[in-house]
């Protein structure tokens, strides 16, 4: 299951790469994000009462809720550089670079998360790497 949510991660995102080069023409960067967040804050917790998750909003521990703040922060501050690049700048230049975040995240999992590195890992970001070279040149 998780590999159909990924593949469907994917082509969702690339849907949103697309919708929002055209959405954002003459509209402010940050204006664009906050309306993007705004659908998304909806979405999610339309999905919360649907699935009844609700209920377990008081059970979050204080741990969670940190880094679950700093989570949302991040993703805040990557959408208003991301929107704001894309408005700038060229999709089929700012995605790719976009993705060098997978192998920012491998390196960041392996040190912070001790999760392994694995030789096949490694290949994978020389070839992520030098794809998104490739794209941007």
């Amino acid at each position: 299951m998780w590999l159909i949510l990924a593949v469907l991660s994917a082509v969702f995102a690339a849907l949103t790469s697309i919708l929002a080069k055209v959405g954002i023409d003459g509209v402010d960067s940050n204006l664009a994000t906050a309306i993007r967040t705004m659908v998304v804050v909806i979405m999610a917790w339309v999905m919360v009462f649907i699935t009844s998750a609700q209920s377990g909003f008081s059970e979050i521990s204080r741990k969670s809720w940190i880094f679950l703040i700093l989570s949302g922060l991040a993703t805040g501050a990557s959408w208003l550089c991301y929107y704001k690049a894309i408005q700038l700048g060229d999709v089929s230049k700012v995605v790719p670079i976009d993705k060098l975040s997978v192998i920012i995240t491998l390196v960041l999992a392996f040190v912070f998360l001790h999760e392994k590195f694995t030789p096949k890992s490694a290949i994978g970001c020389i070839l992520i790497g030098a794809g998104t070279l490739i794209m941007v040149l």
